[in-house]
């Protein structure tokens, strides 16, 4: 039992500090006093991811330390000068074959610690606007993975659009041409890199959340001006726009019912996960919690459920595949 306490106190402790770091780079990046923000927040953005996997790799029991394999099959951990032991950086956490990550969720951090090596070793200009809409899939990508990974969504309220005194640029290279003191091998970098992702993956919003700006003035008296503009994505201005901007669509969430949730997750293999099994992990989670966001109450007294909550069902699914894997049993529990 001690061990199983200290496993869970670290695990809160790291994922405390990873919360702080993200915090704490965007806080930096919002504040209109700071110059040095971008290369503020990627070192802290890095510090915070690499908590989190850490976080991760902790409760998963999945060794994060670099080990040497001796001959009699001990492992000897690497260790610092000063005898600390020497933990994963985040590329390494990212290269494992256990990280939970998706591809351009990586593709995005993987972009952020080739800029931070470019940047460490010499002065940079401002920066800001050509990375932005990476720093805004980088802050997205966070949020959802400590709601993934640990249920938690204390950082939703802190994740806003900031007020900016400069405008909008339309396109990255032409924001790269006009930049005419970006340093040489930040340019380069840019566009090397980009250049090996294919066009799904560059135009991912995980990769680069890129959101259309309309200046717009109220019609009437009294009427509120909203400084975002969500355009139909079936109009002739997302057609346009799409190739390079996530268009934001105003549509209704899509909710589901137990048995949909249940039918969907037996249809990917997961047979032995029924209807009981879906009451208890329910009652388990605290799933009906609103604070979760896992779905929403319907007049009062019907419960649906949201997509994040079918993806954490089938997530519980995969991370106990011996309980659940099987064809789907035509017997009546019990």
């Amino acid at each position: 039992m001690g061990r199983i306490r200290r496993v869970g106190s670290v695990k809160q402790e790291l994922l405390q500090k990873s919360k702080e770091a993200a915090l704490s780079a965007v806080q930096i990046f919002n504040n209109p006093n700071i110059s040095f923000k971008a290369e503020t927040y990627i070192v802290l953005m890095i510090i915070a991811w690499t908590y989190l996997l850490h976080a991760f790799y902790r409760s998963t029991g999945i060794e994060y330390r670099y080990f040497q394999t001796q001959a009699n099959g001990k492992r000897k951990f690497d260790r610092t000068k000063n005898g600390a032991y020497k933990f994963w950086e985040l590329e390494r956490c990212l290269n494992d074959e256990s990280s939970p990550l998706d591809k351009d969720t990586s593709n995005n951090l993987r972009f952020l610690i080739g800029i931070r090596h470019e940047i460490e070793h010499q002065m940079t200009t401002r920066i800001d606007d050509i990375l932005s809409a990476k720093f805004q899939a980088c802050c997205l990508n966070y949020d959802e993975y400590l709601r993934k990974l640990f249920n938690d969504s204390t950082m939703q309220r802190h994740l806003s659009f900031s007020l900016q005194f400069s405008s909008i640029s339309d396109e990255q290279k032409e924001m790269l041409s006009d930049k005419k003191d970006l340093p040489g091998n930040i340019k380069s970098y840019i566009l090397n890199f980009d250049k090996l992702l294919s066009d799904v993956e560059y135009g991912s919003p995980k990769y680069a959340y890129r959101i259309l700006f309309v200046p717009k003035t109220a019609n009437r008296k009294g009427q509120a001006d909203q400084v975002i503009e969500f355009v139909k994505a079936d109009s002739e201005l997302a057609e346009k726009v799409n190739a390079h901007y996530a268009v934001i669509k105003e549509t209704e969430r899509p909710k589901f019912l137990p048995g949909q949730i249940v039918s969907y997750v037996q249809s990917k293999g997961y047979g032995k996960f029924r209807m009981h099994e879906h009451t208890m992990l329910v009652k388990q989670e605290d799933a009906k919690n609103t604070a979760k966001g896992f779905g929403v109450m319907i007049a009062g007294k019907d419960w649906r459920w949201y997509q994040s909550w079918l993806d954490f069902v089938l997530d519980h699914c995969q991370k106990n595949k011996s309980l659940y894997e099987g064809p789907v049993s035509l017997k009546k529990r019990a």
